[in-house]
C-alpha cells in the first residue's frame, strides 16, 4: 500500500475544497451557477462553460417529469426514479469535477501546479496527468476533451451500469428514455427562439456520450452560432423550467414546466466507491477518445422540437395505454 502525506497548508486546502464542493453540490441550480461562475473567472477552462449548459439541460429534463405532459401519463413512482437518475449522475459529475476546478484555481493563485493533490480528492490519475499537461502546454481543447472523457467514465459504473438504474431505467425503457424523454438530446437555445444541439443514440455507451460532448463543445465554441448561444446563457437565469427558453418561442404561449426549486427537495447523496476508472483496459481506448470527432452538419433543432411537442401532445391522448406500459415495467 502506498501511503501519501501532505503538508499542513495542503491539508487545509484539501479540506476547503471538499467543503466548498459539498456546499455547492446542493441541486441542479447551484451546480449550473457555479460552473458558469468559474468559467467567467477562468475562460481558458472552457469545459466549465460546457458543463453549465449541459447542467441546464439536466434541469429541464428533471422538471419535464412534473410538467403538464409527463405528469399525466408517467406514474409518480417512475417519475421519481427518473428524477433520481438525472440527479445522481449530475451530483457525481460535480463531486468529481468541481474539486478539479478549485484546485486549478488554487494553483493559479500560488503560481505553481498543485495537481498532485487530486488523489486526495478521489480524482482519477488520468486527470492528474491531463491537468499537468495543460499547465505546461495550455492546450485548451485537449483539457476540455479530457474532462469530457473523465466525467463520462465517472458516471458509467455508479449510474449507467448500476444494477438498480439499469433494471429500472436504461435496461428496460430504451425508447422512452432516449427518444420520448430527450435523455440523449442536449439543446442550446438563443434569444430569438432558435434551438441548436445534438442527439446521440446508444446513450449507455461511454464512447457515444463522449462523442456527444465533443460535438457540443464544437457547437458552443467554434460554430457560427456560438455567440447567440452564449448570449442566452449570459442573459437568462436558470430556473430549471423549459420556460427559460420557451418564452422566446412564438409557437409556445404558456409555461408548461415548473421551476426546479419549487418542485424538488434537496437530495442527500453519498458515495462509498472511489475506485479509479482509469486502468490498463480503459487506457487503451483513451487515445481514440482524444481524437477530433466528426461534426454532424445538421444541428438546428427548432423544427424537430416543434414536432416533438406535437408528438407528446398526441401521447397524452394515449394516456391509459402508456400508464399500463409503465406499470408493467415497475412490477
Amino acid at each position: 500500500m502506498v501511503i501519501y502525506s501532505v503538508a499542513k497548508e495542503e491539508k487545509l486546502l484539501i479540506e476547503e475544497i471538499k467543503r466548498r464542493t459539498e456546499k455547492g453540490n446542493i441541486d441542479n441550480i447551484s451546480r449550473t451557477v457555479l460552473y458558469n461562475e468559474f468559467y467567467m473567472k477562468h475562460k481558458e477552462v472552457i469545459w466549465a462553460c460546457l458543463a453549465s449548459f449541459v447542467s441546464r439541460n439536466a434541469g429541464w429534463n428533471m422538471t419535464d417529469l412534473e410538467g403538464e405532459i409527463f405528469s399525466k401519463f408517467i406514474p409518480k413512482q417512475y417519475r421519481e426514479i427518473l428524477y433520481l437518475t438525472y440527479e445522481r449522475a449530475n451530483w457525481l459529475i460535480f463531486s468529481d469535477a468541481y474539486p478539479q476546478l478549485l484546485l486549478y484555481e488554487a494553483s493559479k493563485r500560488v503560481g505553481r501546479p498543485l495537481f498532485h493533490l487530486l488523489k486526495f480528492l478521489h480524482v482519477s490519475r488520468y486527470m492528474e496527468k491531463e491537468w499537468t499537461y495543460f499547465w505546461n502546454k495550455q492546450d485548451i481543447e485537449r483539457l476540455c476533451t479530457a474532462l469530457i472523457v473523465n466525467e463520462q467514465h465517472v458516471i458509467q459504473m455508479p449510474v449507467i451500469e448500476d444494477p438498480y438504474y439499469h433494471d429500472k431505467v436504461f435496461g428496460s425503457l430504451p425508447f422512452v428514455i432516449e427518444d420520448l424523454l430527450h435523455f440523449s438530446t442536449v439543446i442550446f437555445p438563443t434569444l430569438d427562439g432558435r434551438l441548436y444541439g445534438f442527439s446521440v443514440h446508444g446513450f449507455t455507451k461511454v464512447k457515444n456520450r463522449i462523442a456527444l460532448g465533443k460535438r457540443l463543445a464544437w457547437l458552443l465554441f467554434t460554430s457560427k452560432e456560438k455567440k447567440p448561444i452564449q448570449t442566452f446563457a449570459a442573459k437568462v437565469e436558470h430556473t430549471g423550467s423549459r420556460f427559460d427558453y420557451e418564452q422566446f418561442i412564438q409557437k409556445i404561449d404558456r409555461k408548461r414546466t415548473p421551476a426546479l426549486r419549487e418542485t424538488y427537495p434537496v437530495i442527500n447523496h453519498h458515495r462509498s466507491d472511489f475506485s479509479d476508472w482509469y486502468n490498463n483496459k480503459t487506457a487503451k481506448k483513451v487515445s481514440r477518445y482524444m481524437e477530433p470527432t466528426k461534426i454532424i452538419k445538421k444541428y438546428e433543432l427548432t423544427e424537430w422540437y416543434y414536432k416533438k411537442q406535437r408528438q407528446l401532445e398526441v401521447a397524452t391522448k394515449l394516456e391509459q395505454g402508456l400508464l399500463r406500459f409503465f406499470r408493467e415495467k415497475l412490477n
